[in-house]
């Protein structure tokens, strides 16, 4: 059985998750910034950007499969089935890999807010286009 993917809403679904998440860390990187009483470090490589937008765009179709092989593609069951995938694959794998890293609580929650955030807008964006 084949699942019709609309790449449209994939490449959407990847561009805005990715201005989320670059959006959320460096407003998480200017407040601990103002904490050390340091400016913000700004070097740009632009390989982890590029690793991070393939990464991002491979999520997104992965995701709108999903979607479409349950056959919940709405915004409501775009969320629910990202909320799913993030409770019982990044939560857990995130969890596990920084605390044998020993990274401290604050770390392990903005990185788990991130991807919740990420994967709820792209979920949210290809249920509303539809799969």
């Amino acid at each position: 059985m084949e699942i019709p993917v609309n790449y449209r809403a994939v490449v959407l679904a990847a561009v805005a998750a990715y201005a989320f998440s670059w959006l959320w860390y460096a407003a998480l990187s200017a407040v601990s910034a103002r904490k050390a009483k340091d400016k913000p470090k700004w070097t740009f490589e632009l390989v982890p950007y590029l690793i991070a937008a393939v990464a991002y765009l491979l999520m997104s179709w992965m995701l709108a499969g999903l979607m479409g092989h349950l056959a919940n593609a709405t915004v409501r069951g775009g969320i629910m089935v990202a909320f799913f995938v993030w409770a019982g694959f990044v939560l857990t794998t995130t969890v596990v890999n920084q605390a044998f890293q020993n990274r401290r609580a604050a770390v392990i929650l903005a990185d788990l807010a991130n991807w919740l955030g990420v994967l709820a807008i792209m979920g949210a964006i290809i249920g509303a286009f539809g799969v």
